[in-house]
């Protein structure tokens, strides 16, 4: 039986697993195929990883904080993952491994519109934020990056050939109404925050400033709302959040593994399915 996995660290709260394996079943390939989560120690990525053919595994998805690591251990990598310099898809064959990037493609996918001609933020500076950037920018977007540490945005912006948010401008939070869609590319979100607009204050974005001319995409998913989700809803602003990305990405994963085309509307009621379940084991 051919295996997939997930490989993370921590990867216990990864949706994957439900999504695909639902998939693989309305493909009608639930006893073929399996999908499992393997939480990888970043010190053991290269050992684990090389070890996954001789186990039966076909491919891996790849998240934090794989990506740089699954794009180096690679001995043949797309274009796209070379562009963006990092991969969230591996796949085994012939004694190679081959990488790819969904990331980028599924970002694009999930959007409702084009984005090129718009300008758009993209917060973060690791694998995700790079697909993110390189996507956007690719698909005709005028792009701008912002992380914390602004060494690593400057690195960023002068790799994918994007534009840095400027020191000057992180005084205060970044002004929103220069951009009609905000990406955010960093783990903040993944867990609930203690402290009513910690998350936001994180982000260095203004509660208030969303509005209805806004797209906003939250890559981070948890048991419920973030509350990025939640403040650009507030304000009027398209939303689309982590999960939708993921039912993207991994069906373009998937689609790569199997050669078939997946059912998304399957994967997104798995997701949501096993988001609420998470939600009611976390309350109880």
């Amino acid at each position: 039986m051919p295996r997939l996995a997930v490989l993370g660290h921590p990867v216990a709260h990864s949706l994957s697993p439900a999504m695909q394996t639902a998939a693989l079943k309305e493909m009608g390939l639930a006893g073929e195929w399996s999908y499992e989560a393997i939480d990888v120690q970043p010190d053991e990525f290269k050992r684990v990883v090389h070890g996954l053919p001789a186990g039966g595994f076909e491919g891996a998805n790849v998240t934090i904080p794989h990506k740089h690591a699954a794009l180096e251990i690679a001995d043949d990598a797309s274009d796209r993952a070379r562009a963006i310099g990092a991969a969230n898809t591996l796949s085994f064959g012939g004694g190679r491994i081959a990488a790819e990037n969904t990331d980028a493609p599924g970002l694009i996918a999930a959007l409702p519109d084009p984005p090129a001609g718009h300008r758009a933020l993209v917060l973060g500076a690791g694998g995700a934020a790079r697909a993110a950037a390189w996507a956007l920018a690719d698909a005709g977007a005028a792009v701008w990056v912002w992380n914390r540490t602004h060494s690593k945005t400057e690195r960023l912006a002068e790799e994918l050939g994007v534009r840095p948010v400027e020191p000057e401008a992180t005084h205060r939070p970044i002004q929103l109404n220069r951009f009609e869609l905000v990406v955010n590319a960093t783990s903040v979100g993944l867990e609930p925050s203690n402290r009513e607009g910690a998350d936001l204050k994180a982000l260095h974005l203004d509660a208030d400033s969303f509005t209805d001319q806004h797209l906003v995409v939250d890559l981070a998913y948890g048991s419920s709302e973030t509350e990025l989700v939640r403040a650009a809803r507030e304000g009027g602003a398209q939303v689309i959040d982590g999960r939708e990305i993921l039912v993207h990405q991994g069906a373009q994963s998937l689609h790569i593994w199997t050669k078939r085309e997946p059912p998304l509307e399957t994967m997104r009621e798995a997701i949501q399915a096993a988001g609420s379940r998470r939600m009611a084991t976390d309350e109880s």
